[in-house]
């Protein structure tokens, strides 16, 4: 999609280290193209909320932006843009991620300027580098005299090794960098480079053969599918057979979550307020879940998919950790709090691949919670609003609707007992679980390595997420989820045209000479379970070298205060 900035304004260049000055300053500064956007009236308006935006600045965001919003909205953009940049940009590491900027100060920073050479290397250390400490290595200033800014909610993390106790962890961390970079294209530049070069060359090809235009009629065999289980849940519900009602309901909301998906995508009609309209009566109005709590999360889960960090969709203290990371009281961006590993923590992590299964069986559960909490949240006029406010009314519309319906309409009234209604309400709700799977599916046995900030979007998201291989014919079961990896590369495809998109996408990673991760069904699960074991055990080794060490701490105490007393005496 076009990019470039419009033809009548004029082309005003900016220097990467003037660039640097106003991110130090707080400006949100995010490179489209080879336009320079300043983002910070509108970062309370996105829809797809404020850390989409944080977590691209200082970024090449070409991609990432490219994949998730519309032609009009790309336009809509330009209105934004400040200037250009003449190079191929490099990118830093964004202030809420740990990025350190320097202040630009313009007769000091004349002669940097001409040397920008050396400043284009800048930011080339991950996870987060340190810029003046970098450039002290050049002679050019040291830290101590450059003032700089970082992200209060997220420091800069230490150097490796700085607590002698996590130093197994980060050479576990070391590890799995290390393999990821023996089966991936190396992360510098040009091959980088390459890789974005072909992925927006598919992406043309993907227009062209028309994969981003919705197949209507297939959402009318949808409406075929819903309809009939919705009516198989009212005739038995009518028969009182309850627990065959909750049956069907629970096989009616788990196929409208997909219509949901599709919708916050601009996946079905490609405009904004149709979309957003249909997704909130679909997920609101008959499902009781917040479309626009799955916006924000999911937004930021696309653009920084699998980072323990900064990805919500893998932040699921205390009963999961995909990671060992996690073992480290780990801050999230996206929650803006330390995830700890305490003690319900530690002892839930030493058996998730037990509790994997039973866990998800609640997943709808914590989807209530989640989605009431972003709503109220919203309505609160001290709280800064997350995108336009016609949602959050008409959200709030939504669950009144649901409640009466479902809560009032359905549990209380037309289930006479309540053991019918607690058993109702369980078989509806757990019904959805392979939902749950599904989505942990793709991305739980997958790495969660991070690779620095030179790495190409489509890259990460194929190194970060896995493909399930089924029959065409059991499509409508998996609902489009089971192509997470086509999804992931090109968000607003629609779900019915993922398998078309797939031989594209099979062509490009052959020819990029990234692997495209695809199992089956049993072996994704296979996968997930390997993975949630293998970190159970990490935290059990973890758990047992704490103790030695501490034990170690304390008869070395002990003993020192021992021999101090021989010594007064």
């Amino acid at each position: 999609m076009d990019t470039s900035p419009a033809p009548a304004r004029a082309k005003n260049v900016l220097s990467r280290r003037e660039i640097e000055g106003r991110i130090a300053d707080g400006q949100l500064i995010v490179i489209l193209g080879t336009n320079v956007l300043k983002l910070d009236s509108w970062i309370d308006r996105h829809p797809g909320g404020d850390l989409a935006i944080k977590h691209m600045v200082g970024r090449d965001a070409t991609d990432e932006v490219n994949a998730l919003h519309s032609t009009k909205a790309l336009r809509a953009m330009r209105a934004f843009q400040i200037g250009s940049v003449e190079d191929r940009w490099v990118n830093f590491t964004p202030p809420i991620q740990g990025g350190r900027f320097r202040r630009y100060y313009e007769e000091e920073d004349i002669i940097e300027d001409l040397n920008s050479d050396i400043s284009s290397e800048l930011s080339s250390r991950p996870p987060s580098p340190i810029f003046d400490t970098v450039e002290g290595e050049h002679g050019l200033r040291h830290r101590k005299s450059a003032s700089t800014i970082s992200s209060p909610p997220s420091p800069a993390p230490e150097p490796e090794s700085s607590e002698p106790r996590f130093c197994v962890l980060d050479a576990r961390t070391q590890q799995e960098i290390l393999l990821d970079k023996a089966e991936y294209p190396p992360v510098d530049a040009e091959h980088q480079h390459n890789i974005t070069l072909k992925y927006r060359a598919l992406n043309k090809r993907i227009q062209q053969e028309g994969l981003y235009n919705c197949n209507y009629s297939a959402y009318g065999v949808e409406a075929l599918r819903y309809s009939l289980l919705f009516s198989l849940f009212l005739f038995s519900l009518h028969h009182s057979q309850f627990a065959l009602a909750g049956l069907f309901l629970g096989c009616f909301w788990h196929q409208l979550v997909f219509t949901a998906h599709d919708a916050g995508h601009m996946g079905i009609t490609h405009d904004f307020t149709t979309d957003t309209t249909i997704g909130i009566i679909v997920a609101d109005f008959i499902g009781g879940l917040s479309l626009g709590w799955w916006k924000r999360s999911h937004n930021v889960h696309h653009i920084m998919t699998n980072s323990p960090e900064h990805d919500p969709d893998i932040e699921l203290m205390p009963f999961f950790a995909v990671s060992h990371r996690f073992f480290t009281n780990l801050h999230s961006t996206y929650y803006d709090r330390l995830m700890e590993f305490d003690i319900v923590a530690k002892t839930v992590v030493k058996y998730q691949h037990y509790l994997y299964y039973p866990i998800l069986l609640f997943g709808r559960f914590n989807l209530y919670f989640l989605s009431y909490a972003h709503i109220l949240s919203g309505l609160n006029p001290r709280n800064k609003k997350q995108g336009p406010l016609w949602p959050r009314y008409l959200e709030l519309a939504g669950q009144l609707f649901f409640w009466s319906w479902f809560g009032y309409g359905i549990c209380y009234l037309s289930i006479p007992t309540w053991t019918s209604r607690i058993i109702f309400v369980l078989i509806s709700h757990c019904v959805t679980a392979p939902l749950h799977v599904q989505i942990t599916l793709s991305h739980y046995g997958m790495s969660t390595a991070d690779l620095g900030v030179h790495e190409s979007f489509a890259q990460k998201m194929l190194r970060t997420t896995m493909d399930v291989d089924c029959a065409p014919w059991l499509d409508f079961v998996h609902g489009g989820l089971q192509f997470q990896a086509i999804h992931h590369l090109y968000p607003r495809i629609p779900r019915h045209n993922l398998r078309r998109a797939q031989v594209l996408v099979r062509e490009f990673c052959a020819d990029v000479e990234i692997p495209y991760a695809i199992f089956t069904f049993v072996d994704g699960n296979r996968k997930v379970l390997g993975r949630l074991g293998d970190v159970a055990q990490q935290a059990r080794i973890f758990e047992e070298g704490r103790r030695e060490a501490a034990q170690e701490v304390l008869s070395g105490h002990h003993h020192h205060h021992g021999h101090g007393h021989k010594h007064d005496h």
